[in-house]
């Protein structure tokens, strides 16, 4: 039933690619044939163990589909939480989510101890959480402030029913742990992640009205600044140390989460945070010196 699918997993070591669009058949065949789930219980997961077991020795799309229609509540699970948190369909997030449990499948290795439930809640939950990354919207969004702003919302629900009111983006900022600033920063890189047409009017008064074009500043009296901003970065990065410099680098300019530079450094996330920190520290001396 799930054959058509067969061609986009990579049995190798590489990542999974899915297309949602380009295997739509496939997806719905995978929803219509694992239909409604009872809760997960212990019979249910020492059967998949064995059809893990199976599986392994001997892979086969029967035992798959089987794994995929005993775990489909774990996916349904991450589905009901993500179809509150974005405008995408609980269809289109279940067809999602079950490429990620096929993921776990292929993944999972039974020597490692841990349940094939939390393995696979990870590769379900990445796999929705890319899909939203790419539809969100046409502006890069750094993926820690996408994760921030979906949790924003969960806060803020919170923060009214305590309050009674509208937090403040101080209240907010401290909830998420973050600085004001970047709460800040985050809510205005939301609010502007679709484009806007240049000639959207912007004032509501047709007799002095203006669109948006007429304020866009020209390009050749920003060059100037923009390049010297970016040999003053780049200087700055320089006198970092080597160490410092590649984990500013891959978080800020390759959008790689502190959890993944940490996995290809081989040393803890908090590690990782204070490097971090340590270096934007740095960064902010060496450019304060440069512009005095």
């Amino acid at each position: 039933m799930i054959a058509s699918i067969e061609k986009t997993i990579d049995k190798a070591n590489k990542p999974l690619q899915f297309s949602v669009a380009k295997n739509t058949l496939a997806h719905r065949q995978i929803v219509n044939q694992i239909g409604v789930r009872k809760e997960f219980s212990r019979e249910d997961k020492s059967v998949t163990l064995e059809l893990l077991k199976a599986y392994k020795r001997s892979p086969s799309k029967r035992i798959r589909t089987k794994l995929v229609n005993l775990n489909i509540g774990l996916v349904k699970k991450e589905v009901g939480y993500w179809s509150n948190q974005s405008a995408e369909s609980y269809e289109d997030l279940l067809q999602v989510g079950s490429i990620g449990l096929i993921g776990a499948i292929e993944r999972f290795e039974l020597n490692r101890g841990y349940a094939f439930s939390s393995f696979a809640t990870r590769y379900i939950r990445g796999e929705i959480q890319h899909y939203l990354r790419d539809k969100s919207s046409t502006l890069r969004i750094p993926r820690r402030w996408m994760d921030l702003h979906n949790k924003s919302i969960r806060a803020a629900q919170q923060l009214r029913r305590e309050l009674r009111r509208e937090p403040s983006d101080r209240e907010l900022a401290a909830a998420l742990e973050v600085s004001l600033s970047e709460w800040q920063d985050i809510k205005l890189a939301h609010q502007n992640r679709s484009p806007v047409s240049l000639d959207a009017p912007i004032r509501c008064d047709e007799a002095n009205g203006t669109c948006l074009a007429e304020l866009v500043p020209d390009p050749k009296h920003c060059l100037q600044v923009s390049q010297e901003d970016s040999i003053r970065l780049h200087q700055a990065l320089g006198q970092l140390e080597e160490r410092t410099r590649a984990i500013v680098e891959f978080v800020f300019l390759q959008d790689l989460t502190q959890r993944e530079v940490a996995k290809m450094m081989g040393v803890s996330a908090v590690t990782i945070s204070r490097q971090l920190k340590k270096g934007l520290e740095s960064l902010k001396q060496v450019m304060q010196q440069q512009a005095a």
